[in-house]
């Protein structure tokens, strides 16, 4: 039986939310930054645009593409940031509708829609994955079919991590700047792309950000671009988003040899 102090609760939990979510969303028609390399924008170049629930009266769509052996902060890092935006709608996509399972094996994430289901997107993100998840997702000719097709009429293509490599696989980073994993930046130039370190990097209508964690970097810059900039730093204050880590290892700049082994051990163990 629910108890009148966890009703109490509840209901200082859902004022905390409204308050935290909900003041601070005003419309707007703050410009966004044109491009941007390594999380810093150029303020030179800037569109202007009205905020999502304005444009044409209709929600946007943004699709995060699940496969079998995708990271879960890949996907859910950004849906976190992007799924209260105002006037965005984040839905997950895969093959089938269904669950998918994670890298580990251990944790999976309902798509709520199959490819066929979602054939457009405003947005669409691509996450990386284990090496089994991202090389059998490069060589399968259906998705990368999909996501050149969505990718045509998008207004961005984004990806996370090691999910670049999928976007060169379909053929979408030729000649352009981009970032992966700090691991995987060398076979960016087999897709005719340049490894380009950095949180992300925005090419055109392409943003690929760099290793799991730079997927909410890119998704707030993402924000801000799809709504305006008090949005997206509201966002960051809802996601209470200030990283402060115990540990100054985040870059492979600031480990050494030893450490960049462990890293790559630990997550090839892991992995199934």
């Amino acid at each position: 039986m629910t108890t009148e102090h966890e009703r109490s609760r509840r209901r200082v939990l859902r004022g905390a939310a409204a308050v935290t979510l909900g003041t601070g969303f005003a419309a707007g028609a703050t410009a966004g930054t044109a491009a941007a390399v390594g999380g810093t924008a150029r303020a030179d170049e800037r569109v202007s645009g009205a905020p999502a629930r304005e444009r044409g009266g209709r929600r946007l769509d943004v699709a995060v593409l699940l496969y079998d052996g995708f990271t879960a902060l890949d996907a859910v890092g950004p849906y976190e940031t992007l799924c209260r935006v105002p006037g965005v709608r984040v839905t997950m996509v895969a093959r089938r509708a269904g669950p998918v399972r994670t890298d580990t094996g251990e944790l999976s994430v309902t798509a709520e829609r199959s490819l066929r289901e979602m054939p457009r997107a405003d947005v669409l993100l691509v996450p990386g994955g284990g090496e089994r998840g991202t090389t059998t997702t490069m060589a399968d000719a259906g998705t990368l079919d999909w996501i050149r097709r969505v990718h045509r009429r998008s207004t961005w293509t984004t990806s996370v991590c090691t999910g670049a490599l999928i976007l060169g696989a379909a053929g979408l980073l030729r000649g352009l700047p981009a970032t992966t994993h700090w691991a995987s930046g060398p076979y960016l130039g087999e897709f005719g792309a340049t490894y380009t370190p950095g949180r992300f990097v925005e090419a055109g209508k392409i943003i690929t950000a760099a290793g799991v964690s730079a997927g909410v970097d890119m998704a707030l810059h993402l924000a801000a671009r799809l709504s305006d900039e008090k949005v997206a730093q509201a966002m960051q204050l809802a996601l209470e988003y200030d990283p402060d880590p115990p540990y100054d290892t985040g870059s492979p700049e600031k480990a050494d040899a030893e450490l960049r082994a462990l890293a790559l051990r630990l997550i090839a163990d892991a992995a199934v």
